[in-house]
């Protein structure tokens, strides 16, 4: 079986699974799953499902989904159709198979701007709304995407194709289909490598300033960018050029800044001096000799790690102020860095290059310090097996698209059924959603309901403030917690569709409206939920499930009845005001509900003794290591660091009783202290050993 055949495979199984499990169609399971890949790949901002469909052969009008409010999206309107295809057999499909699939979905679109297709819908009618939105920001839409999303191999090589435009607006369409999701999933990447031709595309190479010496660890370049090729560049890339966690970021803070246009429109000329540039990143670049000097040729997957509001008000001036931009032109710094330092350099690039938005770029990066502690618990901690089931298992904790995937595949035959035993699929989760699972938790609905990736950055904002301050906080009771609070958000998944009340639709702002309320309504003057409880039997309890049904119920009235004013539903439920409402309301839980509550005390007594276990454990782990590194290595140690004069008296007393094993074992205490004082010689430089394998966790 070939891996796509076999991806193909755990797909389907994943999305029937999901559908069972939740009492809900295949293809919306389908549209979940695939869609929740198209926002962390960059590719929407977020993703509605808003299913309609009406008519037959050349009058069929359908849709499946949205892209949220265009005016959170520089003006993009996004429009999504599912070609879903119940089959265990992998199909395929070609060019000419795309317009029966995306006519339907274009008739949609141009009737969907008129008021008499919306006022002929009853309001919750999902077309109502993406119709009520069209024409509220249609004078607003800059581009029209339409995405193609198919569990079917697509035969052909259009990536995205430009359609005749709608009344002066680019309409675009693109396919996301089987082979596309398989190659995200392995390593993240969707595309094919993207390459900027400047003497093929725009008519000749950009001259260049080398700014590293031959021989260098990284090759730089000095750019003088004309802003017409800026935003020439963007109009065929588009998001693709920034990088999806920085670009988020800034889209967290600010709107396109105003002052870059104003410059732009009224002093032009003035652009160069005024603005601070472009820093930017590039697999590789092509050089070539003019009689002007050096000059680039093409550009292999550029990225714009600093600079995302001046790009995307360049780009903006195509509209505004075209004519000026003829007198536009932007520096750039331009790096070269192989796809093997990604991880290591870009944070690094972001962040010190960033002096307007004081982006901490790190916190976005899966080499982040928080992202590898939680990767470390969820392949260490195990979770007892659930009342009725025989194996404990652990929860996979996906710091990098591709790592489940690859690491399953790794193994065959009886080690791939027993690494699907100890990290069942169900038990997998991402960055995103650890975000949707605090956020939620934390109360802030109406931020999880704007969407993965915005979410993610009030998330990760939040911890790289946090972690600097106190990141002995993230321990494993945090991450024990997390753990529950998953349980929770992925049981209202799964339960919610299958309730009387449920009408279809808005599916994910109830799950977090519901477990955002309570959690509100269980933090009492001395009470919070009981999550250890909840970690500790892997389940919920039938009063927690009754309390959550009911916090739904009141979540699903509040963002169905919008306050006026609003009539969208999903983006009332993107408002604070949404929070607020529900916030308030107050719900009759039964009497069992108090079983589902501790005492803060005895929450907060489990949390002393899980630090105190824990340094217990680094106490162990601390004198293991110095009793396996033995006698001769800590004498070299004292002998060094004596001889550097780097020693306190007391450190090279500790380092001598290390040095007298096995007639005397340091304790606990002092193999930390041991270790502490190796580190630093190490990092000081001061040590010529091998330190391969002394490696240590501290806690």
């Amino acid at each position: 079986m070939s891996e796509i055949q076999e991806y193909h495979q755990n797909l389907m199984a994943d999305i029937r699974r999901e559908a069972d499990a939740s009492g809900v169609l295949m293809v919306e399971a389908f549209f979940d799953q695939m869609t929740a890949r198209l926002t962390e790949a960059g590719e929407l901002e977020t993703a509605d499902r808003a299913f309609y469909e009406n008519g037959g052969g050349t009058q069929r009008i359908r849709i499946d989904g949205y892209a949220g409010d265009p005016r959170d999206s520089e003006g993009v309107l996004g429009l999504i159709v599912c070609d879903f295809a119940d089959s265990d057999e992998l199909l395929t499909f070609g060019k000419t198979d795309v317009p029966p699939i995306l006519n339907p979905l274009i008739r949609f679109l141009k009737k969907a701007r008129t008021e008499e297709f919306r006022d002929a819908l009853n309001e919750v009618n999902p077309a109502f709304q993406i119709s009520d939105l069209i024409i509220a920001t249609w004078s607003q839409v800059t581009k029209v995407k339409l995405i193609l999303v198919s569990n079917r191999r697509y035969i052909s090589r259009d990536d995205s194709v430009k359609l005749q435009d709608l009344d002066d607006v680019p309409v675009t369409w693109s396919v996301w289909d089987l082979a596309r999701f398989e190659r995200f999933d392995r390593s993240g990447q969707a595309r094919e490598d993207m390459v900027i031709d400047f003497l093929g595309d725009f008519g000749a190479p950009l001259p260049a300033l080398k700014a590293s010496q031959t021989g260098a660890a990284l090759e730089s370049y000095l750019l003088i960018m004309p802003g017409q090729l800026v935003a020439a560049i963007y109009d065929l890339w588009g998001a693709r050029l920034l990088e999806a966690n920085v670009r988020t970021f800034l889209q967290a803070r600010a709107k396109t800044n105003k002052g870059i246009q104003r410059t732009i429109k009224e002093e032009p000329e003035l652009f160069f001096p005024y603005n601070n540039g472009l820093s930017a990143t590039a697999e590789h670049v092509d050089c070539v000799l003019t009689d002007s000097g050096l000059a680039i040729s093409s550009i292999g997957n550029l990225q714009i790690v600093n600079g995302a509001q001046t790009t995307g008000s360049i780009h903006a001036a195509l509209r505004t102020a075209r004519e000026q931009l003829a007198n536009v032109f932007v520096q750039m710094k331009l790096t070269v860095v192989p796809p093997d330092r990604s991880e290591e350099i870009v944070p690094k690039i972001s962040e010190y290059a960033n002096t307007q938005n004081k982006v901490n770029a790190a916190d976005f990066f899966s080499n982040h310090p928080f992202h590898i502690r939680i990767e470390q618990f969820s392949r260490n901690v195990i979770f007892a097996a659930r009342e009725g089931e025989r194996h404990d298992s652990k929860w996979f904790y996906e710091r990098a698209r591709g790592q489940y995937i690859n690491e399953r595949g790794r193994r065959t035959g009886s080690d791939q059924r027993k690494f699907d035993l100890e990290f069942p699929k169900e038990q997998l989760f991402s960055k995103t959603d650890l975000a949707k699972f605090e956020n939620s938790a934390a109360g802030q609905p109406h931020i999880v309901s704007r969407g993965a990736q915005k979410n993610f950055a009030l998330f990760a904002k939040e911890i790289g403030e946090t972690w600097s301050k106190n990141e002995a906080k993230y321990d494993e009771l945090w991450y024990r917690r997390l753990v529950a609070k998953a349980i929770i958000f992925r049981k209202l998944e799964a339960e919610i569709p299958k309730q009387p009340w449920y009408e279809g639709g808005y599916r994910a702002n109830i799950v977090t409206y519901a477990m955002a309320k309570v959690f509100h309504d269980a933090n009492r003057a001395n009470e919070v939920l009981d999550l250890d409880t909840i970690s500790k039997r892997q389940m919920l309890s039938d009063a927690l499930v009754r309390a959550l049904l009911l916090a739904a119920e009141e979540a699903h009235k509040v963002i169905t009845q919008p306050a006026a004013g609003m009539r969208n539903l999903s983006e009332w439920a993107k408002q604070q005001a949404c929070w607020s409402v529900l916030e308030a309301r107050k719900i009759d839980y039964d009497g069992d509900f108090e079983h589902c509550l501790m005492s803060k005390e005895n929450a907060k007594k489990n949390e002393h003794d899980a630090k105190e276990m824990q340094r217990e454990m680094a106490g162990i782990e601390a004198q293991s290591l110095a009793v396996r590194l033995g006698a001769d290595f800590w004498h070299r140690v004292w002998e060094q660091g004596n001889a550097a004069r780097e020693l306190t008296m007391k450190e090279a007393q500790i380092l001598k009783v290390c040095a007298s094993l096995p007639r005397q074992i340091p304790t606990e205490k002092q193999s930390k202290h041991a270790i502490t004082v190796l580190e630093r010689l190490k990092e000081q430089g001061v040590l010529s050993i091998d330190l391969t394998d002394c490696a240590f966790r501290r806690t």
